[in-house]
């Protein structure tokens, strides 16, 4: 009984957190990874662009709450979804249209891109600052568990309580589907192949008729969607302060890297390595190790190897390593 009660505190703190956290992570470093890959530089801008999603989203659901809409047992924020995506396309689209073209047409280096995306990242921070303003936001509403702890102490008979959050349920479900349905959108559409052409050889693309253009704008309509979702998902798990998506941007650069820059199998990989690390140095694992263990042996502290203050250096930790001794990632950064 009491190893049951240490596996479902081991599942309550660690696994659950850590997969949600993880497929937040996967969406994010998705579109790290198709910028890279398509484009050819580090979209530094890529944080505040899910902040900025998220910030119109959460904008969109406070006036479908006025007008009395809601979602049922869902967020309602899953109805304004598709507006915000608009509405980040839109500004994505008009930024590459007015910064990155100029210096993509005149072949400007990876470095000078970088550096670029640098400007576009600060001056998008303050636009979201200034239409939604500094403070914290919650705007998950609907359901708050499919499953809280006395429901599944009442129903088992343990001691020990699983909480399923309905947050964490959608953020799984809807990064399996869009994973699955990007995946196909790549491998199976003529704009994906012409895409993953343009990304393997781009002059040998143009010569068969590819257009730069197109893929330019497809590659952009998509990491909007994957930036919006991600910053909704995660803010609707979490919670939503612009700056927190400016710290965010050092783990989803993380798993892009450590899973393999380039490479959208990486990018999932990755994101999965950076959440389960950063939770399990980040966890107090007394309370596991109190079922786990017996009396004799049973930790005075807390037995956490790091506050949750230093979860980014986790990532940061993490990244250095992988840099050092595997540049290409665990999975080798490849073209798309």
């Amino acid at each position: 009984m009491e190893t049951l009660n240490a596996l479902v505190a081991f599942l309550n703190y660690v696994v659950v957190p850590a997969t949600s956290y993880g497929a937040q992570l996967a969406l994010g470093a998705l579109g790290v990874t198709l910028i890279y890959g398509i484009l050819r530089f580090s979209n530094f801008a890529h944080g505040d662009t899910m902040a900025f999603g998220t910030a119109t989203t959460i904008l969109c659901t406070w006036w479908l709450q006025s007008n009395g809409v809601s979602f049922g047992p869902l967020p309602t924020a899953l109805l304004a979804l598709p507006f915000g995506i608009a509405i980040t396309s839109a500004m994505v689209l008009a930024t590459d249209r007015t910064v990155y073209r100029f210096h993509r047409k005149r072949k400007a280096s990876p470095v000078i891109l970088l550096i670029v995306s640098m400007g576009v990242m600060f001056v998008m921070n303050g636009l979201t600052r200034f239409i939604i303003g500094v403070q914290d936001r919650n705007f998950s509403d609907g359901d708050r568990f499919v499953i809280n702890a006395r429901q599944f102490t009442e129903m088992t008979g343990l001691s020990e309580g699983l909480a399923l959050r309905t947050t964490s349920v959608i953020t799984v479900g809807a990064a399996v589907i869009i994973v699955a349905a990007l995946f196909w959108f790549l491998n199976r559409t003529r704009t994906g192949k012409s895409m993953r052409a343009f990304s393997d050889n781009e002059d040998l693309a143009l010569l068969s008729g590819v257009s730069p253009d197109r893929v330019v704008t497809v590659t952009w309509l998509l990491v909007a969607a994957l930036a919006t979702t991600a910053g909704v998902l995660y803010g609707l798990d979490k919670s939503f302060s612009p700056f927190t998506y400016f710290q965010l941007l050092l783990p989803v650069f993380a798993s892009a890297v450590v899973g393999g820059l380039g490479n959208p199998v990486g990018a999932i990989v990755g994101a999965f390595v950076i959440s389960f690390s950063e939770v399990t140095f980040t966890y107090a694992w007394k309370k596991v190790l109190t079922y786990a263990l017996p009396g004799s042996l049973l930790p005075d502290g807390l037995v956490q190897l790091l506050s949750t203050e230093y979860k980014y250096a986790v990532s940061f930790a993490i990244l250095v390593l992988v840099l050092l001794f595997k540049p290409t990632g665990l999975l080798k950064g490849k073209s798309l």
